[in-house]
């Protein structure tokens, strides 16, 4: 195992440290973090605007990670899905969505998924390990190599695993996509199950960013939170995603309402819809109780069949009534058209290769 230090690891800070300790002067951090995160340089030796003795010797003692890509699937509808492999051998899939004039990464937070939703694929992995702040990040930035000159306009957490189960990683991971990447925080989606408190632990205050991007941060920077909502009584709920055994409805739209929301921001409830199961017109109208007061948008998600899955889709017509009973009460509704399901790489898909 390598004894040299991976710069893509080490904070902000830490790398001031290791810029210092290497008896270099402070910019030589800023270059660093610049050809890291803005360049997506591969490796020490390509940074050009360094010295071939100063690469030389940087490169006896660290190196840059670099996310292994084992496969490149492409869908008929041009969604594309990325099987990379991580430094230990375990592997995940990041997903690379257009739509119009977007152009979204679906990112993964943590080898396979340990929250057990019962209508999802990568639940049935169960939970390997949690991924590493750079091995969030260099999903973006390995993708964003691949597909040049097109850029990524978006990233949505909402690829194997539960986000805020990782959460000092995915926080990490937030502030240096938002900025060392220079995304911006409105381009960037976090979706979760419910885990309550660290939803709540999401909402603080953001610390406050210094001109140097060298200073530490408290919290997390505020994008945009997704809710995987999918039911809306406890009894279905319970049965549908045990998650909701420790943090019931009541808690998770308390801590919704709780959430603080910059002006015309709002929440987006995800609703995977399961034929006989949540879809009803009881459902609709206790959906529209539920969100009374929220700002919120709802994403209605068809249900993505898979092989030895007992749940179905609705038909259509049963999404469109669903739809219609929430836009008459005003909420704004979205059928969300399910992209790469060809290759499996649409909502709940994703398996990273395991059987």
């Amino acid at each position: 195992m390598s004894t040299k230090t991976n710069l893509k690891a080490l904070t902000p800070q830490q790398m001031a440290a290791f810029v210092h300790d290497a008896g270099l002067p402070l910019f030589r951090t800023r270059q660093l973090l610049h050809w890291i995160y803005e360049k997506y340089t591969r490796s020490i030796d390509d940074i050009t605007e360094f010295s071939q003795a100063l690469r030389k010797r940087l490169s006896e003692q660290s190196y840059i990670s670099n996310l292994i890509l084992l496969k490149r699937q492409a869908s008929g509808d041009e969604t594309e899905k990325f099987l990379f492999t991580l430094e230990d051998g375990e592997s995940i899939e990041s997903v690379l969505i257009p739509d119009k004039d977007r152009l979204t990464l679906c990112i993964s937070s943590q080898v396979g998924c340990g929250m057990g939703c019962l209508f999802c694929l990568t639940g049935n992995m169960g939970f390997k390990r949690n991924l590493k702040t750079y091995e969030i990040v260099d999903q973006s930035i390995a993708v964003s190599r691949i597909i040049a000159p097109k850029k990524i306009t978006n990233i949505v957490f909402m690829g194997m695993g539960e986000p805020l189960s990782n959460f000092d990683e995915v926080v990490d991971s937030l502030w240096r996509m938002t900025d060392l990447m220079k995304i911006s925080k409105r381009r960037i989606t976090l979706s979760t199950a419910g885990i309550v408190p660290k939803i709540l632990e999401l909402g603080g205050a953001g610390g406050s960013v210094g001109r140097t991007r060298l200073t530490p941060r408290a919290r997390a920077p505020r994008v945009n939170l997704a809710i995987s909502l999918n039911a809306t009584t406890d009894k279905v709920r319970d049965m549908l995603m045990p998650v909701n055994n420790t943090y019931p409805l009541k808690s998770l739209i308390d801590a919704c309402r709780r959430f603080p929301l910059e002006p015309r921001r709002r929440i987006t409830f995800e609703y995977v819809m399961l034929n006989g199961i949540n879809d009803s017109t009881a459902d609709a109208k206790r959906l529209i109780t539920l969100l009374k007061g929220i700002p919120s948008k709802v994403n209605l998600i068809p249900f993505n069949p898979y092989r030895e899955c007992g749940f179905r889709r609705p038909s259509d017509e049963r999404v469109h009534t669903f739809q219609k009973i929430l836009l008459d009460a005003h909420i704004t509704a979205l059928i969300r058209k399910s992209k790469g399901q060809d290759i499996l790489a649409a909502c709940g898909q994703l398996k990273a290769g395991y059987s």
